[in-house]
This record gives structure tokens, C-alpha cells and sequence, in this order.
């Protein structure tokens, strides 16, 4: 049976002409999602498998805390900077030119990443990794609305992208525990190698070409505002979740925060006085586009201050090695995998906004389970659990909220809103940490300080335990046994406490996305 496209099929070898109601993909699309896929996982492996890498590079580089923070964050602060630009730059250049031309350099950058012999060295292959990264986002998911002409099918393909990323994330504390376990610190970053190798080989063969009707060049001035502007909020909050915000606002994390208010403002007035503005403004007059955004945004923050908590809680409280730490954290990856490709299968006979609502409402019984653990064995097991559904809802959200994105652009701003749709989600991830992460931290303080006055800790012990947890537990050989596990006690209380006020903001969002995305017509263009 042939469905009439309810969008832009695009010209290209692989897909239906212009005017044609047959837009179901055949066997070569689906090969090209399979080749898009591996960035993807690629990105999610790339989050985590550093991780463990980091103790066994810090012995040889010899970072300073600096350097070692850095090594950290440069990745991460490239992606965000440069997504807006590179998906805009995907839409004029052309979408598969850019994708090959950001995996070479990824591939590349990984190279001299698991080769360097200085800290310095290091910070910039990650950064160069970073700027690589940026091209490879938005790319993907835009060439999917090349490839996927029929919405339902565009639909399932986005959720199943959305879930490369989750098992990439999965996979690398597994992947990395035993790379590091049989080679050095650097094959953790030679994995990208191949992958690159596998898409710049495949991508000419099962990838259609596209880019825009206008080919004007980049307004080099938006460039730099967008870039700094970003930079400068991502780094305010990312300082706020170091420092915390229990001992007060610091002022340059402040300052930084309101630079890029401040950027960020100029750079929208100059898009509405440009004729071919780097982020066309008039994406956002779609109800579906920017409400999708919101929920979005809200969604992420939520969902990354938990998974942080979570991870530190099975290696500091639960006493996990990473490795079995990652293995444990296979089961929300798998509910995450179910969710992103059901999710746009339901989304045919029940409206897109009533089946994100329905899946945050549900993951509130996740966090109802998160409030509940303890410090005993089992704790890990009901965590788990908890974790799982609140990765149900995330799956959910990357699909059909990611899809809601890209469904409402034209062709030629699809770079554009896939850009946008890892932007916000980018400063979910942020907001989520510092917010959620201070909040935690707060809780933690508070306890151990109770903690400390009653059982008359000496002065030093009780400096040690309050710093943090992870400076409790790497000097517990120096502690007593009733600190340490006090303060495993502690930190288990702001994860319950976290968890409560998580779960009251995502049932409130599943209020607010059946409301704002009522209108969006289920996947099959019915009603629903």
C-alpha cells in the first residue's frame, strides 16, 4: 500500500520525484539509516568511554586539575558552540559533504587523541573532536528527512537514530573497561577509526546529496555570536554544578551566564535583519516546532540530573566498578531502544503530544521508585528499575519530540531545526547538572553536617566528608567506618530528595505537553 506524502520528497536519486505518492522507502534507505546510525553511536560512545579512560591518561599526561577539566569539557562545549552553525552549513554546502568532511576530521582527531603526549596536545584533539561532532548531528538527522518521504516511516526512523545514541552511551563503559583492560588509555579513542572508515566508504553508495536552492554564504558575524553566546551559558552552568549553589553564586560563572544572555538577544535581532539569517527565526511562529523544543528542553534537564546522580550512586554507594557499573546500566538503554522505536508506531493512531504526555505520566513511577532507595544491596536493583522508566519517557522524547522538530521545517531549514533540536537538548543536559546537581550537593551538606556534629567527627574527617562523596570514599582508609557511611547515607538522601522534585517537573510537563502538542495530528493523519 502507497501513502501521499505529507512532506517535502526531496530530489534525489534514491528517493521518488517530486509530485509522487509513493514514498515508502525501499531496502537502500534503510541501508543509509543503518549508515547513519554508526555517528550516532559513535557520539554516545564517544560520552561515556573517557570516563574510564581518564585515570589511566592522567598517570602518563600528568594534566593539572585545569587541564584535566578541560579534557573533559572541550568535547562537549564544541558540539554545543558549533551545532547552530554546522547545520546550517549542512543546508548550503550540502548535507552528505558535510557529514563526510566532519567524520574524516572526527577520525582524524580521534588519531591524535589516543596519540598525544601532552595534556595540551590532548585538550585540542578533544576540541577538534568537538567541532567534528557538531557536523555529525545535525547532519543525520536531516539527510533521515531526505531519505524517509512518509511520516510514519520518517517517524520510526528518527526514534530509531534517537537510540543509537543511548546504546553508544551504553556500550562505552563496556567497551572501554575491557579495551583498557587489554591495550593503553589511546584505543579508547582509535574505536572511532573504523567507524569513520565504514561511513566514508558507504555514504556515497546509500546517501542521497541535498542543500539548499540558496547557496549564499555564511554570515560570519551571526557566527561568532552564536558561538560565544552559547559558550558562555554552557560554561556558566557547568561552573555552577562544580562550585554548587549552597556557598553562593560565583561571579564570573554569573557573568559568563549574562554575556550570553546578553549575545544571544543580539544575535536574534540580527537574524531578523538578514535576508538569509544563519537560524531562520521563523522556524519558531510553528506552534509544533517550538513547543516540541520546550518539551524538549524540560525533558532533558530533568533526565540528565537524575542519570548523574544514578551513575555516582552504583560506584560510590553501591560500590560498582565502572565496568559493572555500565553493565548495570544496560537495562535503561534496552527501555530506552523499546521506547524510541514504539513510540512513533503508537504515534500512528494516537496523537504525538497525548503519547509524550502519557510516557512522562508513566516515568513519574520511576522516580517515585528513586525517592525510595536506600544504601542496602538492594538498592541498586530498585535504582535500576526506577532508572529504567525514567529512560522509558527519554526514549519517547528523543523520538517523537526530535520528530515534531523536523516534520514542521522545510526542506531547505532541515539542517537548521536538526540543529536546533540538539541545541536545546545540549542545554538541557547543562541545566539538568547544574540545577539538579546543586540540588543534590545542597542535600548532601546538609546531612553531613548533622552527621558530623553528632558523632563529634575530628575536624579533619569531617572536612573530608563534606567536601564530597568522592573525596569521602577516595580517603576512607583515613575515616571512620560511621563517616563513610554516613555520607553514603547523605548522598543517597539528595538522590531521593532530587529524584522528588524531578518527578513533580516531568508530571507537570506531561500536563503541558498534552496541552501544547494537542493539535499535532496523529503520524497516519488522522485526528487520532
Amino acid at each position: 500500500m502507497a501513502y501521499e506524502c505529507d512532506q517535502y520528497p526531496l530530489p534525489s536519486p534514491y528517493s521518488p520525484p517530486i509530485g509522487s505518492t509513493t514514498c515508502q522507502a525501499s531496502i537502500r534507505e534503510w541501508l543509509g539509516l543503518a549508515v547513519l546510525a554508526l555517528p550516532t553511536a559513535l557520539l554516545g560512545l564517544d560520552v561515556t568511554i573517557l570516563y574510564l579512560a581518564l585515570p589511566a591518561l592522567a598517570v602518563e599526561l600528568q594534566p593539572s586539575s585545569t587541564q584535566a577539566l578541560w579534557i573533559m569539557d572541550a568535547y562537549g562545549f564544541m558540539i554545543a558552540g558549533f551545532l547552530i552553525t554546522m547545520g546550517t552549513l549542512g543546508d548550503r554546502i550540502g548535507r552528505r559533504r558535510l557529514l563526510m568532511i566532519g567524520t574524516a576530521l572526527f577520525g582524524m582527531a580521534s588519531v591524535a587523541a589516543a596519540y598525544a603526549t601532552s595534556a595540551e596536545m590532548l585538550i585540542v584533539a578533544r576540541a577538534l573532536l568537538g567541532i567534528a561532532g557538531a557536523t555529525l548531528m545535525p547532519s543525520t538527522l536531516a539527510l533521515i528527512s531526505n531519505l524517509f518521504g512518509d511520516a510514519r516511516q520518517r517517524a520510526l526512523a528518527i526514534g530509531i537514530w534517537a537510540t543509537m545514541f543511548a546504546l553508544g552511551m551504553a556500550a562505552g563503559p563496556v567497551l572501554g573497561g575491557w579495551l583498557l583492560s587489554h591495550f593503553w588509555w589511546g584505543s579508547a579513542f582509535l574505536v572511532a577509526v573504523p567507524i569513520a572508515a565504514i561511513l566514508l566508504l558507504a555514504a556515497p553508495f546509500l546517501l542521497p546529496e541535498y542543500r539548499a536552492t540558496h547557496g549564499e554564504r555564511l554570515d560570519l558575524i551571526s557566527v561568532l555570536l552564536s558561538l560565544v553566546a552559547i559558550l558562555s551559558v554552557i560554561y556558566g552552568l557547568k561552573e555552577i554544578a562544580k562550585t554548587g549553589l549552597e556557598t553562593g553564586l560565583e561571579t564570573v560563572p554569573v557573568m559568563a551566564i549574562i554575556l550570553g544572555i546578553a549575545l544571544g538577544s543580539i544575535f536574534v535581532r540580527r537574524q531578523g535583519q538578514l535576508d538569509n539569517p544563519l537560524l531562520d527565526m521563523r522556524l519558531f511562529a510553528s506552534r509544533t516546532f517550538s513547543s516540541a523544543l520546550i518539551v524538549l528542553l524540560l525533558g532533558l534537564t530533568t533526565v540528565a540530573g537524575v542519570m548523574l546522580l544514578v551513575t555516582q550512586y552504583l560506584q560510590l554507594v553501591a560500590g560498582l566498578t565502572p565496568l559493572k557499573a555500565g553493565l548495570w546500566m544496560g537495562p535503561p538503554a534496552l527501555m530506552m531502544v523499546i521506547a524510541g522505536i514504539t513510540a512513533p508506531l503508537v504515534a500512528r493512531r494516537i496523537r504525538p503530544g497525548y503519547v509524550v504526555s502519557a510516557a512522562l505520566a508513566f516515568s513519574t513511577l520511576g522516580y517515585l521508585l528513586l525517592i525510595l532507595v536506600g544504601t542496602s544491596p538492594s538498592g541498586v536493583w530498585t535504582a535500576i528499575a526506577g532508572f529504567s522508566l525514567v529512560y522509558l519517557a527519554l526514549g519517547t522524547l528523543a523520538a517523537l519530540g526530535t520528530e515534531l522538530v523536523i516534520g514542521t521545517a522545510p526542506a531547505d531549514k532541515a539542517g537548521s531545526a536538526s540543529a536546533m533540536s540538539e541545541m536545546v537538548q545540549e542545554l538541557g543536559i547543562a541545566l539538568g547538572v547544574a540545577l539538579l546537581g546543586s540540588l543534590a550537593s545542597v542535600i548532601y551538606r546538609l546531612q553531613v553536617g548533622i552527621m558530623t556534629q553528632v558523632d563529634d567527627l575530628p575536624a579533619s574527617s569531617a572536612a573530608l566528608v563534606q567536601d564530597s562523596l568522592w573525596t569521602a570514599m577516595s580517603m576512607s582508609d583515613q575515616l571512620p567506618v560511621q563517616a563513610v557511611e554516613g555520607a553514603r547515607q547523605a548522598f543517597t538522601t539528595g538522590l531521593n530528595v532530587t529524584a522528588a522534585v524531578s518527578g513533580i517537573a516531568i508530571l507537570a510537563l506531561a500536563v503541558i505537553s498534552a496541552i501544547s502538542l494537542r493539535h499535532v495530528p496523529a503520524l497516519n493523519g488522522n485526528p487520532g
